[in-house]
């Protein structure tokens, strides 16, 4: 049973609160904790000149401002601590809070516990945000009112008032916002699981468990959707409590969801045509999969078909940016692991000119270079990783005696020039990093964005 929100209002009310990081989601949390009536003391790395407008505003409300490198050093004496969700439950100062009795939390932990309506949460380590906003496509086709946040969308907590019994919610998760999730999940959604995030990770295994996180709260009425031909996740049905449907794109799945013979099927019944579908890629067959098996209660099969033929993708995944002398520019600066860079791969009919490198999150190279190599003409290195991706295609080189031409540039500007020199027409240039942009940008949208800049330019 869904807590009710009335008992969060009085407990917030008069409360010490901290909240640590002062981000895209922590700002409406911390205005809607000062109209709780709650004492707020806002955390974060940046100063005040960074933080601007934002400081400023909450200094005239009240809130208590704790910037710069040491600003954990006062996170003591709080009744309540919202963590942010890449700040580690085990960080010495939250550790040291609890011993103190401090409640630490996150906003999302407290939204699920406290929000009315059917909650489907999706987490994997490739396809989760497409996978989210089709099944918000699905329900929003079929007439709900559908909130969707988490990872994408807005911030939903300072929302949670006006949330419905009917509504839907659809929520991305990260393995990050999973470590401390306790709460039931209605509907929970795992595309895939393959090595990432091992830079804020302490193991593979820990990793794979925060993702658990997602299910194994659920109750014998959930409903647990995962990928049959993903070993991880199809393992995860031994310890599930609730009802599991599985998807697979290379066999029948009578009771689950399946691509056979160029079409997609639930339970038997053919959906759509693989081929009507607007996004294109095996891996967006899975996507489509596993949202018909999330909503397979709530959304009929005419709902599912019309969806598939007209949804057009979201953006940074697989995005035609233009063409220019007849060749074609795509943004899918999502790939932020070799997996997902794979999957995009996978979705062009012939070999691409590949823009890769960037932040290095100490996950394994050596898919990109033997799994990847029949998908590429050539190669363009940047960022952090690039002699790190280097090594593993000289490797392959000297075991297999694959050559794959390889450039080295300093800059994304200097990458897409140089790709522009040497694609010809009817080429494809793909900005498909396999790592995480924070050597180089703030996030993978902002190093997207840049990329269809530097495009539209040429």
């Amino acid at each position: 049973m869904k807590k009710d929100f009335n008992e969060f209002k009085k407990f917030i009310e008069g409360k010490k609160v901290g909240v640590v990081g002062i981000g895209v989601s922590n700002i409406p949390l911390i205005n809607f904790l000062i109209d709780l009536g709650a004492g707020v003391t806002a955390f974060d790395k940046k100063d005040l000149e960074e933080l601007g407008e934002v400081a400023d505003d909450f200094n005239k409300k009240g809130v208590k401002l704790e910037l710069g490198e040491k600003y954990l050093d006062n996170l003591k004496g709080f009744d309540v601590i919202f963590k942010t969700p890449s700040m580690r439950i085990d960080s010495e100062s939250l550790v040291k809070a609890r011993e103190e009795g401090t409640y630490v939390t996150s906003e999302m932990e407290e939204f699920v516990k406290y929000t009315k309506g059917k909650v489907y949460g999706i987490t994997g380590s490739d396809g989760k945000t497409t996978t989210t906003t089709i099944i918000s496509k699905l329900l929003e086709g079929q007439g709900y009112k559908t909130w969707v946040g988490g990872n994408i969308g807005t911030p939903l907590f300072s929302e949670i008032e006006n949330i419905h019994d009917e509504d839907k919610v659809v929520l991305e998760l990260s393995s990050f916002q999973l470590m401390t999730m306790t709460q039931e999940i209605d509907v929970a959604v795992c595309t895939n699981l393959s090595p990432n995030h091992l830079d804020m990770h302490k193991s593979m295994q820990e990793y794979i468990d925060a993702k658990k996180n997602i299910f194994i709260y659920q109750n014998s009425n959930g409903l647990l959707v995962v990928n049959r031909e993903n070993e991880i996740t199809h393992g995860f049905i031994k310890e599930a409590k609730g009802n599991v449907k599985e998807f697979s794109s290379k066999r029948e799945m009578a009771d689950g969801a399946y691509y056979k013979d160029g079409a997609l099927y639930l339970k038997g019944k053919e959906v759509c045509k693989k081929d009507d579908i607007v996004i294109k890629g095996i891996h967006n067959v899975e996507n489509y999969l596993a949202a018909f098996l999330a909503t397979k209660d709530d959304v009929s099969i005419e709902v599912m078909k019309k969806v598939a033929e007209t949804f057009a993708g979201v953006e940074h995944r697989c995005e035609l940016v233009r063409e220019v002398d007849g060749v074609r520019y795509y943004n899918d600066s999502i790939a932020s692991s070799p997996t997902r860079t794979l999957a995009g791969l996978r979705a062009f009919d012939e070999k691409v000119i590949v823009i890769a490198g960037g932040y290095d999150k100490h996950i394994p190279f050596e898919p990109l270079a033997y799994e990847g190599y029949p998908y590429i003409k050539e190669l363009i290195l940047i960022g952090a990783t690039k002699y790190k991706i280097k090594d593993v295609f000289d490797e392959l080189e000297k075991e297999k005696g694959i050559k794959i031409n390889i450039n080295m540039v300093e800059s994304l500007e200097e990458a897409v020039k140089l790709a522009k020199d040497i694609a010809n027409s009817g080429d494809i240039v793909t900005l498909s990093p396999a790592c995480a942009s924070f050597d180089m940008y703030p996030n993978f949208m902002i190093r997207g964005n840049k990329f269809k800049e530097i495009v539209k330019c040429l």
